[in-house]
């Protein structure tokens, strides 16, 4: 039974734009409906920025509709000019399609490939693209298109405004290749639907025109938000960069900081667009949040919703007792086992220090790097800001044994309220 994915969308304040509300959440009400997205592969993963338009996907799938992710393996070799000042570096077919892996793997954590007939599909679209001729691409669908319709497009006009920039035919072709994609789409699986950041309501509906002067459909199309925090900033930027859904690129720990450290006045919001949570069970968590907006319980659900969507769930639980560890202070030793030092690790510094069977804690601290030297080792302990495995260390005098050791080589120290190291024996 299929479901009105539109109204659950615009609910949820996904929607920007729509080319025909009524006659679109129609459709999604009556019958099974295909629609797509397109991701660029220019970097080898997607963004936190990206994840509006999967969430559209994963809803239509979740309400009984058929999503296509597109692989812009074709469109990538020529780079989206919309939004864009400058003329992007063109990448080489070997590196579209070495990101286009990683993309898909990311993917595959908010679509099911393998569920009936609404399954989700993964297509390249160089597939088709680099099949197509010059000539027969100008004379069957270039001929649809007018230079002063393409030339009316805001990033067109700004580029030939602008005496310092300007737009090579490559990019200003960019447009007709995604109005083919829509039409190749539309003709081979009977997409009716084309989704996008804001700053493609120009691309998709030259799509929707040419589905109609080319094949005599009807077609829609759908923008979602350009996202901006309480404090505008654009959404998914940090002073590191980008907040990547790859772990290598951003660490699970980091990504879950990401979401923790969301503004309350942004965090409903959040919930709404970032997790698949009832409406009434985010108005709920609003609700006692309010009442103890210190404790952040909003923040909270988020930060481990949308961690485990995107990293799993044995890691979000990692990342989020690590959290709690670093921010809380509180364990069980034999919480520090091999997986969360591991995920310490990668977030606190570390460094190393050699013993046989003891060793003095002053020695260690400044070996490894926790203190710049004895003197201020000697003050930390004094002052009683040290903590060895969860346990407070009273005196200068006091050695790590061998037994101290977690799997047999690790300490963790706790400098202050605040700063954690661990020191490694070699």
């Amino acid at each position: 039974m299929v479901q009105n994915a539109l109204a659950v969308l615009m609910e949820r304040n996904c929607i920007e734009w729509c080319s025909n509300p009524e006659e679109l959440g129609s459709l999604f009400s009556t019958e099974m409906v295909t629609g797509y997205i397109g991701f660029d592969p220019t970097a080898d993963s997607l963004h936190v920025g990206h994840l509006i338009p999967i969430m559209g996907l994963a809803w239509m799938q979740r309400l009984g509709h058929r999503p296509i992710a597109i692989a812009g393996g074709g469109t990538g070799l020529i780079g989206d000019p919309s939004g864009k000042s400058k003329e992007r570096n063109l990448l080489t077919l070997e590196q579209v399609e070495q990101n286009m892996v990683s993309v898909k793997k990311q993917l595959e954590q908010f679509l099911d490939f393998d569920c009936g007939p609404n399954s989700a599909l993964i297509i390249n679209n160089y597939d088709w693209l680099g099949k197509l001729g010059l000539i027969e691409f100008l004379r069957d669908t270039g001929k649809y298109f007018t230079v002063n319709y393409m030339i009316g497009r805001e990033y067109v006009k700004s580029r030939l405004e602008d005496p310092e920039k300007s737009i090579s035919f490559t990019e200003f072709s960019y447009m007709l290749l995604q109005a083919y994609d829509f039409y190749h789409l539309y003709k081979e699986y009977g997409c009716k639907l084309q989704m996008g950041g804001n700053d493609q309501q120009g691309n998709i509906i030259a799509g929707i025109d040419l589905i109609r002067k080319k094949a005599g459909g009807q077609a829609y199309g759908i923008t979602y938000p350009l996202l901006l925090t309480a404090s505008g900033q654009k959404f998914g930027k940090t002073e590191d960069g980008a907040v990547w859904l790859s772990p290598q690129k951003t660490s699970p720990y980091k990504f879950y900081q990401f979401w923790i450290n969301t503004d309350d006045r942004d965090v409903e919001k959040l919930l709404k667009l970032f997790t698949f949570l009832p409406l009434e069970e985010i108005r709920e968590l609003m609700e006692e949040h309010e009442k103890s907006p210190e404790k952040r319980s909003a923040q909270r659900r988020l930060a481990w919703e949308v961690t485990k969507v995107v990293h799993g769930e044995t890691a979000a639980a990692s990342v989020r007792r690590a959290s709690e560890i670093l921010f809380g202070g509180s364990f069980e030793l034999s919480e520090l086992d091999e997986n969360m030092l591991s995920v310490l690790r990668r977030e606190v510094p570390s460094g190393h220090f050699s013993m046989e069977d003891s060793q003095n804690i002053v020695d260690v601290l400044v070996a490894s790097g926790a203190c710049k030297s004895k003197g201020e080792a000697k003050r930390l302990i004094k002052g009683g800001g040290l903590a060895v495995n969860g346990r407070k260390v009273s005196s200068e005098d006091e050695l790590i044994q061998r037994e101290d050791l977690l799997l047999g080589k690790y300490v963790f120290l706790r400098l202050g309220k605040k700063r954690y190291h661990i020191a490694e024996n070699q």
